[in-house]
């Protein structure tokens, strides 16, 4: 009979107690014994705040429509066909917070369950499992054995066989995510990439400071954006500043790759995205006893105020006109808003220092996980669901490591 090789045990330290950090340790205090540090009094502030605007954890969208979301879509194919929306679902299930899939395809928890109760669930896990948990303690230096930490009253050296890094991107830094932990990566050697706002809002060139002022704040409704190749249908918010929205925020990476390749960017408005040009013609040249086209289309007073801003006159006494910028109104875009708006944020790590199974390639027994590194993904349970897939992963190529040696 063949001896069962005990599996090795491990000290594992984990620094940053969001998603990411949350599921790598409970996928490993099973088998080793983890350590996960936050430097804030308590666990997934961020994973708080997402939670106000309604608390998306996963998307329904499965194989390629799921890894197309994603870049790198190389690492992201492979990470997600390891953990998948289904199998989010099924983690948090076994956790006791069912959860159902909204009409936009989001994944939430049941009505009734609030993001409180998801983190509580998550923390309470981590504690039966063994996973030891120490707050207010700020990472300050590493090397290839031991960790630093820095508390209100002391210095703290504790060292480590494995140790993942799950410290967060750039964006929302009144939850403690400030991207301040780059410059310590880079004085090790690491390569990194600069922090850019991702999902966020556009600054516009061109907007009447009187539209602005009359409009303000009121969205434009059953819309699409279109940037470069990329369409996305929503809605859209009239800011001092330009135009946020969920029909916004999904575009804001091909802006910002625009931008910096080519010093300028367009967004093209499509105020009837479920008509196509011939159909709105049509219609105009059944009803030739009107020159009013907006109240034939029942533009709303925003939509036509956008319209005039970025037309002339000569636009509302020719159909053919008229119809060509009601489907496609373009509108110059000079820049995206400051990272600390920015839903998500890319850089950090560049991919270039990480091997195929997220530890980096200088120091091979530390691993990166969450947005540390460069990557991308739009809104809608995509960001979380990177979150846990790269946490996942990162814990799974560990266990791995450990049942070889």
């Amino acid at each position: 009979m063949m001896k069962t090789i005990p599996k090795k045990i491990k000290i594992i330290r984990i620094i940053g107690g969001g998603p990411a950090g949350m599921m790598a340790a409970l996928e490993l205090s099973t088998t080793h014994e983890v350590h996960l540090y936050e430097k804030e009094k308590t666990l997934g502030r961020k994973f708080l705040v997402a939670g106000k605007g309604g608390f998306n954890l996963s998307n329904q969208a499965t194989g390629k429509d799921l890894y197309d979301q994603y870049d790198p879509l190389h690492l992201f194919s492979v990470l997600l066909q390891q953990f998948d929306t289904q199998k989010t679902r099924e983690f948090f299930e076994k956790l006791g917070i069912p959860t159902y899939i909204g009409s936009s395809g989001r994944v939430f928890p049941e009505i009734g369950i609030k993001p409180i109760a998801v983190l509580n669930a998550l923390k309470n896990k981590l504690i039966a499992q063994g996973v030891q948990l120490y707050f207010e303690h700020e990472f300050v230096d590493f090397n290839t054995k031991k960790i630093y930490f820095q508390t209100p009253t002391e210095t703290y050296t504790y060292p480590f066989d494995d140790c993942i890094f799950a410290l967060g991107g750039a964006s929302w830094s009144v939850t403690g995510s400030k991207g301040d932990w780059l410059e310590i990566f880079q004085k090790k050697g690491i390569h990194t990439t600069p922090f850019a706002p991702s999902n966020c809002g556009l600054h516009i060139q061109g907007f009447n400071p009187q539209l602005i002022a009359q409009f303000e704040g009121i969205p434009l409704k059953n819309i699409a954006i279109r940037c470069h190749n990329k369409t996305v249908k929503g809605e859209a918010v009239l800011t001092n500043y330009g135009l946020e929205g969920n029909a916004v925020y999904p575009i804001a990476a091909i802006a910002r790759k625009q931008l910096e390749t080519h010093k300028k960017t367009a967004v093209f408005l499509d105020f009837k995205p479920f008509n196509t040009h011939e159909e709105l013609l049509q219609k105009i040249s059944s009803q030739t006893r009107t020159k009013n086209y907006s109240y034939l289309f029942k533009l709303s007073k925003v939509q036509l105020g956008i319209l005039k801003n970025f037309t002339d006159k000569k636009t509302y006494t020719t159909p053919t006109l008229f119809v060509e910028k009601l489907k496609k109104l373009e509108i110059p875009i000079v820049g995206l808003r400051p990272i600390d708006e920015a839903i998500s944020t890319v850089g950090g790590i560049s991919m270039d220092a990480i091997n195929s199974d997220l530890s980096l390639k200088k120091i091979p027994n530390i691993y990166i996980a969450g947005e540390m590194f460069d990557w991308d993904t739009v809104t809608g349970g995509f960001l979380l669901q990177g979150c846990f897939a790269t946490g996942h992963a990162v814990a799974q190529n560990i266990l791995r490591k450990s049942i070889v040696s």
